[in-house]
């Protein structure tokens, strides 16, 4: 059972990440955990207490919300009839990101799927505002998807690295489960420093290998370079259906989120785009 969470504020990009999940995991037997966090447009005083319904007062924006969820659910039901699917319906009073880190640990969450853009979302711009939050505090992994991108199988996934990041504490799971059921080829990127590897990327690096082994992959070292030049043009020449990340401080996802704007960042990221935690 693999159990998925799909936040939504009922967008046209997020039903398109929802969308994407549910035919991605056409083959196998799921829980999707439609969520919607909401605050009030007009701000009263009883949500200082706590949700109305906790007061035993009408809650007019959870019955709009959970109406909402109900239409998704329906919807997306007779768009991809899929009888191993389960849906679970949750509105709440909270933050999307406090909201999604509780569902996370509560229900037992194998990974997230989302949009890379909000109802306003600006082409120029990666990653939203509300993506970039969940995919900074997740515990588990991230799937943001492309709004332009068209549903294909995933056969290929993109995932490059600097080895800087502790494998043996990375979330890898549902990367690696996915890579099985899709049958897809891992293609492990490193761009190669005229320094070479310290011992800390080597143990890695060591790791990485083991834990791939009864997997489909290969490993590239590419000429000392840009990394993103590399991701782009390694894009470019090969059908790449998914890219993946470690979220490693010390990575270029940083620079995601400390320069949005994909023009000063030169990263092009036309595929569903994987972000995998550090464990503690």
């Amino acid at each position: 059972m693999i159990k998925v969470l799909l936040p939504t504020d009922f967008s046209e990009n997020a039903f398109h990440a929802i969308t994407h999940a549910v035919k991605l995991l056409e083959h196998s037997t799921c829980t999707f955990y439609l969520v919607h966090a909401y605050t009030p447009p007009v701000y009263r005083v009883d949500y200082t207490l706590g949700s109305p319904g906790q007061l035993g007062l009408p809650d007019d924006e959870r019955n709009k919300a959970e109406e909402a969820l109900e239409r998704t659910e329906n919807k997306i039901r007779s768009l991809v009839p899929v009888s191993r699917h389960s849906f679970v319906t949750h509105a709440a009073f909270n933050s999307l990101v406090d909201e999604l880190d509780a569902v996370s640990q509560n229900e037992d969450i194998d990974f997230i799927v989302m949009g890379t853009q909000g109802a306003t979302g600006a082409k120029e711009i990666l990653f939203g505002s509300n993506t970039v939050q969940v995919i900074q505090k997740s515990k588990v992994p991230v799937l943001a998807v492309p709004s332009e991108f068209e549903y294909r199988p995933t056969q290929h996934v993109l995932f490059p690295t600097d080895y800087e990041a502790d494998y043996k504490k990375a979330n890898m799971d549902f990367m690696l489960k996915l890579s099985k059921l899709s049958r897809a080829k891992l293609h492990i990127l490193h761009v190669s420093s005229p320094e070479g590897l310290d011992d800390n990327q080597t143990e890695n690096k060591g790791y990485l290998e083991g834990r791939l082994l009864e997997y489909n992959h290969q490993f590239y070292d590419l000429p000392d370079q840009d990394l993103i030049e590399a991701i782009n043009t390694f894009q470019e020449k090969a059908a790449v259906d998914m890219l993946a990340m470690v979220r490693n401080k010390h990575s270029f996802l940083e620079r995601l989120f400390i320069e949005p704007i994909i023009k000063n960042i030169g990263l092009h990221s036309k595929v569903p785009f994987l972000v995998l935690p550090l464990n503690p």
